[in-house]
């Protein structure tokens, strides 16, 4: 990686700005409080700076743009409500009531399953409490007045034309000029996804350079690189994955910035002009913006997307609060002396985004998160590609906890390491989701109880709901509507929780996979076996249960819970099975047109399918 100067903002010109307003002369020393006069000229050129650090241009581009954020499957909430603290509020004080009413000696059932509910409740209102806490510093806005005025003189004043194509304007920060590299990763993606994302790079406002970095050395993108008129730049392995892959472009390049794009996240416009700026504050080492999804059309994009929009839209920027906002990889802006400071981008665990903005922070460095979209792209289509996300975000969260425990990493403030044990335990809300689904059976099989047999059943219902009905609320309000599609999908995602936990405690190195790479989609049912086998147990259970309740008379709880449990299991298989029939049908050949026009019967045939 070239060396670089510690502040090349001022190290680059002596010290002062490239560009300052001249003054007319004057006769004598300035009076303190005189009203200063500037040359019309220069009036111009600073008014046409201010224009164009805001310009609307009306440009395809733009119009792509905004057409491409109207599909997006996410709203924006006012941070600032005071209907949100409330609910927070509220949430709180449920987590607190069904914390006392678990831990009262006198609701305590049969001594296994008590210790189950209670171990796994703990983590649960651990997370959450960590969670609302974050959220009630959501309001916390980053654009103070240093960004302001950054952005305010972010052109440098020439005699531009403001007709000009878009991407030539050259940015500045304290009056020096900086440069900006967009690199773009692509591992095997469809060569139009690519296409969409490197037009809309190249035509972002600010002058910079953009780059396809292809680990997938594929002739048909360097081929769409010299099309689109971008860099292109591969290399002979891809060691170090998608991490590797940026420092060895970070060794080719040399912007003062650098801007992280996936393949399949189209940016706006305006993503340097709403992110530069913030780097005039002191020691930012990266910018991060939400990733937002324009695919959500099935069960899958719906579920991971929305799953997203709590942490997108509330914890992040509550992270802000306490300088733990995190990288997620795409849609970022990374200062290189920053970078440089850590030896590159961590290349240690398959989830570098996380690993290098802990490195960062324990440094002093600081993260900026804003909640604007300022680029969108494409969330799993289907349950492989689902499971191996969630698979490789779940194992960098372990890697962290086993590996590099926040809670006892000094070189972080209290509330970054409270902030990033959070994230590194929130995957353990599989293994409780595991263990909640061998309690209705334990009952069942073996009578044995964690509530008090005599408690009534609507106290133990109040209580309940007082804790998970309002994270429901919170989450309701948040995303704007009820989804029961991102509730189904946490439910029945434990295994891939369970096997990253595990693949973590091992030490397993587990191949790298980029979500929406282009190939032959596997059947769903090759990534669900463990979903099926408690599917199945639960419909014996149900059976066990239906039997002694006609024996007894009785229908408890267990039976009831035992029952919506298997319930939501059967929807999520039938969901694979329809999608493993959409698959089928994808690969059935079509006879050829003429084949089909010579027999009516075969052109009924094929529209019958």
């Amino acid at each position: 990686m070239p060396q670089r100067t510690k502040n090349p903002r001022t190290a680059r010109h002596g010290g002062g700005p490239a560009w300052r307003p001249v003054e007319p002369d004057a006769p004598g020393p300035r009076q303190a409080g005189a009203t200063v006069i500037l040359p019309r000229r220069v009036l111009r050129e600073r008014d046409r700076a201010e224009q164009l650090a805001s310009l609307e241009v009306g440009s395809p581009e733009r119009g792509e743009w905004e057409a491409r954020l109207r599909g997006v499957g996410q709203g924006q909430r006012n941070l600032e409500s005071p209907s949100l603290t409330m609910l927070v509020l509220l949430a709180t004080i449920g987590v607190l009531l069904y914390a006392s009413f678990l831990l009262r000696p006198g609701n305590s059932g049969d001594l296994l399953p008590w210790l189950l509910v209670v171990v796994c409740e703990s983590i649960m209102m651990g997370q959450v409490l960590i969670s609302l806490w974050t959220q009630l510093s959501s309001t916390h806005s980053p654009r103070d007045f240093t960004y302001n005025e950054a952005s305010r003189n972010l052109f440098v004043p020439v005699d531009w034309d403001l007709n000009a194509p878009l991407a030539t304007d050259q940015m500045q920060l304290d009056g020096v000029p900086v440069t900006v590299d967009v690199f773009i990763t692509t591992y095997g993606e469809p060569v139009e996804t690519i296409r969409a994302t490197a037009a809309a790079a190249r035509a972002m406002r600010g002058r910079h350079e953009t780059w396809i970095l292809d680990d997938g050395r594929s002739p048909e993108v360097e081929a769409l690189a010299a099309e689109l008129g971008v860099r292109y730049l591969t290399r002979a392995d891809n060691k170090g994955a998608k991490a590797g892959n940026i420092n060895h472009a970070l060794g080719r390049t040399t912007g003062d910035y650098f801007v992280i794009l996936d393949a399949d996240f189209v940016p706006s416009p305006d993503l340097l002009v709403e992110t530069v700026p913030f780097f005039a504050q002191e020691k930012v080492a990266f910018v991060q913006t939400p990733q937002v999804y324009g695919n959500i059309h099935n069960f899958i994009t719906r579920g991971a997307g929305y799953l997203q929009t709590v942490f997108y839209s509330l914890i992040q920027p509550g992270k802000n609060r306490f300088n733990s906002a995190f990288c997620v990889g795409t849609n970022v802006v990374f200062s290189r002396e920053a970078i440089a400071e850590i030896g590159g981008m961590y290349t240690g665990s398959k989830s570098e985004d996380v690993w290098t903005s802990m490195k960062l922070h324990e440094l002093g460095w600081r993260s900026v998160y804003i909640p604007t979209v300022l680029a969108v792209g494409d969330t799993p289509e289907n349950i492989e590609a689902y499971t191996k996300q969630q698979t490789r975000w779940a194992t960098g969260a372990f890697e962290i906890l086993f590996r590099a425990n926040p809670l006892t990493n000094r070189r972080l403030s209290v509330d970054q390491r409270l902030q990033y044990f959070g994230t590194a335990t929130f995957y353990l809300g599989g293994v409780v989701t595991f263990a909640l689904l061998l309690l209705p059976p334990l009952q069942i099989f073996l009578d044995l109880t964690p509530i008090a047999a005599d408690l009534p059943l609507w106290e133990w219902a109040l209580y309940y709901s007082g804790f998970y009905l309002m994270q429901i609320v919170v989450a309701t309000y948040t995303i704007g509507s009820f989804r029961w599609e991102t509730l189904l999908l946490s439910t029945v995602s434990f295994p891939m929780y369970i096997r990253a936990m595990a693949g973590a405690l091992v030490g397993r190195d587990r191949a790298w996979h980029v979500t929406g790479r282009a190939g032959r989609a596997a059947s769903p049912f090759n990534y669900i076996v463990p979903q099926m086998l408690m599917f199945l147990a639960l419909v014996v259970t149900s059976v066990v249960g239906f039997w002694k309740a006609e024996w007894s008379s009785t229908i408890t709880l267990a039976l009831v819970w035992n029952t919506v449990n298997a319930v939501a299991l059967a929807l999520f298989l039938g969901i694979a099975v329809r999608e493993a029939r959409g698959l089928r049908r994808a690969r059935r050949p079509v006879p050829p047109a003429h084949v089909a026009a010579a027999s009516p019967v075969a052109a009924t045939s094929l529209l019958a399918r």
